[in-house]
């Protein structure tokens, strides 16, 4: 699963306040910038650091930030955040993902010594990253969701393989390679998915740069449909549900209180990252839970999630918590 399934509990009912806030989806063009991410169909040649600083330069902004590095060779989906939305963007980074990969043998192998072999790295799996990471080389676990083989062709296996974020398919294919016992390589690599975003969801650069142009100049909204909303950043941790009145509390560093909830995701535990948001759907804050779905559901007093980084700005909804 890249994506786990859950249930939203309401733990109690409250309405928002129109006034303040607004859903991501009737954000101006201007506010989704400000808040928005542009998923981009990264091209073989340029490191993910460049098609990162030429997005920024494309919108005018002063900061991007791209989620999941994809080596200069590597093409696919490269979601690259704009202002705000930076503060999210490292979240995708323990997001699943989904390769397509051609893994090339150093020798002849059977058909179903190569599925056997395969087979054999789904699941939990360990691996040390490549020299030409740049995180420190010491061996991790990491779990491999599906590998499945879509051609053999003399010594190339086409393969799809999703897998929770941090796998290193050079290192899957050289793994494979030792189990078969005549070596193999990474020869092609195209990432399809990281977190919701699909191969459905890319633009080229090209086309980015066109529709910021006919925005400008034409007034053409078309680059709404570019451009995705922050909170989708956050689409692969459970959710938190807050009322209006403890919103900008968060938004001042505030830890968030049971009195503040009113819906609940499932799947929370003590130490989970969830996601803090508003009725409107809006993106408030990242934190680190204190207590399980449970426990925030029956309990009536305590504090239920550290807050450990904000995402809305002050102001947006009013101070109600300075009143008390």
């Amino acid at each position: 699963m890249l994506i786990p399934k859950r249930r939203r509990l309401i733990k109690a009912e409250a309405e928002t306040n129109p006034n303040y806030g607004k859903p991501p989806s009737r954000r101006s063009v201007e506010e989704s910038i400000e808040n928005g991410v542009v998923i981009v169909d990264k091209p073989a040649g340029p490191t993910s650091h460049q098609v990162s600083a030429w997005v920024r330069d494309i919108f005018g902004v002063e900061k991007a930030g791209h989620g999941g590095t994809l080596d200069p060779n590597v093409t696919g989906v490269l979601p690259v955040a704009l202002s705000n939305a930076t503060k999210a963007i490292g979240l995708l980074h323990s997001a699943g993902k989904e390769y397509v990969a051609v893994m090339r043998l150093h020798g002849d192998a059977g058909e179903e010594e190569i599925r056997k072999a395969c087979n054999r790295f789904i699941g939990k799996i360990r691996q040390t990253p490549p020299k030409e990471a740049a995180v420190k080389r010491v061996e991790r676990e990491r779990e491999i969701y599906y590998l499945d083989i879509i051609e053999i062709k003399g010594r190339d296996v086409l393969f799809k393989v999703g897998c929770e974020g941090g796998t290193y398919i050079r290192v899957l294919c050289e793994d494979i390679g030792k189990v078969l016992g005549c070596g193999a390589h990474m020869h092609e690599l195209r990432r399809t998915r990281s977190g919701i975003f699909e191969e459905e969801d890319v633009h080229t650069l090209h086309d980015i740069l066109d529709a910021y142009i006919f925005w400008k100049e034409d007034g053409d909204e078309e680059i709404k449909n570019i451009i995705r909303p922050m909170e989708d950043l956050l689409s692969h941790l459970p959710t938190v549900v807050i009322r209006d009145s403890a919103v900008d509390a968060i938004c001042h560093g505030a830890s968030l209180a049971l009195p503040g909830i009113l819906q609940v995701d499932t799947g929370i535990e003590n130490g989970t990252v969830v996601a803090v948001k508003t009725l409107k759907g809006e993106g408030v804050a990242i934190g680190t839970s204190l207590m399980s779905t449970r426990e925030m559901m029956e309990r009536d007093a305590g504090i239920a999630v550290n807050t450990t980084r904000v995402l809305m700005r002050k102001g947006t909804y009013p101070p109600m918590w300075k009143k008390k």
